[in-house]
This record gives structure tokens, sequence and C-alpha cells, in this order.
């Protein structure tokens, strides 16, 4: 279960066998079906979760009951609200699942332990928070000022192994476009 966590941090930093064991040591393994919440609203967010299988989506829902997707997790991503995770103040996001999903779960505590065991984790997570960060401020710029057909490419090229797998009404709502508007992106990229 985590051959693709070594994986994924030895694509950033290199770590020692030892170092990686230690880590595997903190980590809860879980299975969580679909349409399960990792998170709900109202809560803190008590783990970070590392994707093994399935897809996670990470949103918030208006006054209206219109859900607003943030982000999409699925194999090798991390998951979680990382402001409640860090503050233990309540979450404005659910996180829930989409496909029947194996992750392994990191509480605060553990995480902590662990960056102080090995630098090579806090190393680690310092480049995946930041890269995080860079890509959050492109996606915000891309939603202010890109078009819809800026929107989707870029969407297929982050997302590439999930764009059968998601519901369109959610890569829509992810995207800020109309599921119309959506399906016309989708045909005209099959002809």
């Amino acid at each position: 279960m985590f051959e693709l966590l070594q994986q994924k941090i030895s694509e950033v930093v290199s770590i020692s066998d030892e170092d990686f064991h230690y880590f595997t040591t903190h980590f809860v393994q879980k299975q969580i079906r679909k349409r399960q919440y990792l998170l709900q609203e109202g809560h803190v967010c008590r783990y970070q979760a590392f994707v093994v299988k399935g897809i996670l989506r990470s949103y918030t829902v208006d006054e209206k009951g219109g859900e607003h997707i943030l982000q999409f997790a699925t194999e090798g991503w991390w998951m979680a609200d990382l402001s409640s995770y860090f503050t233990e103040e309540p979450s404005p996001f659910n996180i829930d699942v989409l496909e029947d999903a194996q992750v392994l779960l990191l509480d605060k505590a553990s995480w902590e332990k662990a960056m102080q065991q090995a630098p090579a984790l806090e190393r680690y997570f310092r480049i995946i928070i930041q890269n995080h960060l860079i890509a959050t401020q492109k996606r915000l710029m891309q939603s202010l000022t890109g078009t819809a057909e800026e929107k989707y490419t870029k969407f297929q090229q982050t997302y590439p192994s999930c764009v059968q797998r998601i519901p369109q009404h959610m890569i829509a709502s992810f995207l800020g476009l109309s599921r119309e508007t959506l399906s016309r992106l989708k045909k005209k990229d099959v002809t």
C-alpha cells in the first residue's frame, strides 16, 4: 500500500529506506466507500489524506445548495483542508469520495513527529505545499481571465485520468462553467 507514496516522495526528494519506513508507521490505512465523507463542513480537518486508489473532491456548498468544487485528488495526490488542519479551526469545506478509495491518513501530531525525525520529509512537504500554492494561484488567475476552452484544456492536462471518471456536472462546477458550455466543449474536443 505504501509503494505509490514512496514513488511520489522519491520523485521530489531522496529519502532513506529507514526514514521512509519510520514515516509509514504514522499512517492509518482506510478504505472509504463512494459518497462517504472524509471531512464535513464545520468539523476540524484532522488528517491529510494520501490517495492510493480512487478520487476525492474538496468543495463547499452555498446558501442555495450549489456546490463549488475546489480540488480533485486522484492516485498519488494529497487532500486536506490545510488551514483547518494546521489551525484546528472548523473547516468551511467538505471532502468526499467519488469512487471507492484507499487512503493513507496522517494526523497532525504524527506529521510533526515525522518532520522532526526525517528532514527529507520536511523538505518534501515544503515543496509539495509550495507547488500547491503555485497551482492554486494559477488556477485562480485562469478562472478569472481564461476562456471556457482554456479552462477545460487545463483540466484535461491536470487530471488526464479523470476526464472520464468524474461526472460532467462536477467538472463544470470545478471550472465555473455551465453544464451546457462544458458539453459543447467536450463535443468540440471529440470532433
